[in-house]
């Protein structure tokens, strides 16, 4: 069975994706640690060199941007661990995934029955 190239609206993680988003994804794996979260607040960006992310990954942190996240090979389960640095939780980012407030989101959730 053969997969599509492309959804529309959709960024796919697959092994491109996942090679680009190498650096991205090990530092948010790193987030595992109390103590890397806390250099990560302390100097944010000497962090993200320290990791090696890319331009486009660095200033998609910067904005806390999940779809620039992902478009930057963040997969969403490592970015998980970034978002609640943040102070994000995964309903803000359902919400920005799907263009909609946190609330909105959550009412979609609740009308769906989950």
């Amino acid at each position: 069975m053969s997969r599509p190239a492309s959804i529309p609206g959709t960024t796919l993680f697959d092994g491109a994706a996942a090679m680009k988003g190498y650096a991205l994804n090990k530092m948010c794996y790193s987030f595992n640690s109390t103590a890397n979260r806390e250099a990560f607040r302390q100097d944010e960006d000497g962090y993200c060199a320290r990791y090696g992310l890319s331009p486009e990954q660095r200033e998609a942190v910067r904005h806390r941007n999940v779809l620039e996240l992902i478009g930057a090979g963040g997969n969403v389960y490592y970015l998980a661990k970034l978002a609640g640095i943040f102070g994000l939780d995964v309903q803000d980012l359902g919400a920005q995934q799907t263009g909609m407030t946190k609330d909105e989101f959550k009412a979609k959730l609740i009308a769906a029955g989950r």
